[in-house]
């Protein structure tokens, strides 16, 4: 399952949550810090593993 980043918009805590790709368009997970329902999808940065063939 995917790791998806939240970020809150009343205390701008960043928070993760992991969460089946069906259940993540219509989840709002409440933020652990404050108990805010506002939050927003943060997107997280992309990072890449490849491997070097020598």
């Amino acid at each position: 399952m995917p790791v998806y980043q939240y970020r809150c918009e009343k205390c701008g805590h960043v928070f993760e949550k992991t969460e089946h790709l069906a259940e993540h368009a219509s989840a709002h997970p409440p933020c652990p810090n404050c108990g805010s329902q506002s939050v927003q999808h943060a997107p997280a940065p992309f990072v890449a593993v490849t491997q070097r063939k020598s």
